[in-house]
């Protein structure tokens, strides 16, 4: 099998000769390249020919194949059903630097879930009484879903984050009036 700097040398060195016409057969290719110069023509031109086609004569054998009978399947259609908790606002304004708020904050990176589920209920909302070890939340870091614990004992005044949103290690999620 010729390579193509193989065949573009050819082509240059007939260029370069006094010959009018060469023709070249690439046995092992199956193949043929024809270089012809043209007289009083600006540009010479290159014309290969494919390999010539082989007839193979094949024997077949028919063999009876069953058929399937195709079962209609019901059509489904499916229904997406989307449950979406709803962060409740506290009407009365709240002072983050008062000592008896208590801000709960992400231990970790990850997405928060203020239910065990799509379907549950929230661990908390605003207004909710907590003790020190009610689960608030949880966070997902890595397929691994961690509950946070209150800490401290007191009512949920505000839900600073939304169910999925991701949160970052130090951020507060809730504000906790304590007793």
């Amino acid at each position: 099998m010729w390579k193509m700097h193989e065949i573009r040398e050819m082509i240059k060195l007939f260029e370069e000769s006094s010959l009018q016409e060469i023709e070249v057969d690439l046995e092992d290719a199956g193949s043929k390249i024809s270089l012809k110069k043209q007289e009083n023509a600006l540009d010479n031109y290159v014309r290969i020919e494919p390999p010539k086609a082989q007839v193979v004569s094949l024997a077949v054998k028919e063999t009876p194949v069953p058929v399937k009978k195709e079962i209609p399947r019901p059509v489904v259609q499916s229904v997406a059903v989307e449950a979406e908790i709803v962060q409740e606002k506290s009407t009365r304004s709240i002072d983050a630097n008062d000592p008896s708020i208590y801000k709960i904050i992400s231990p970790m990176v990850g997405t928060f879930y203020q239910a065990p589920g799509e379907d549950a209920a929230p661990f908390v909302k605003i207004g909710d009484k907590v003790e020190k070890s009610t689960i608030v939340c949880i966070l997902e870091a890595m397929k691994l879903f961690n509950e946070i614990e209150a800490e401290v004992t007191g009512e949920i005044v505000e839900i600073l984050v939304k169910n999925g949103q991701l949160v970052e290690h130090g951020q507060p999620l809730f504000l906790v009036k304590t007793e």
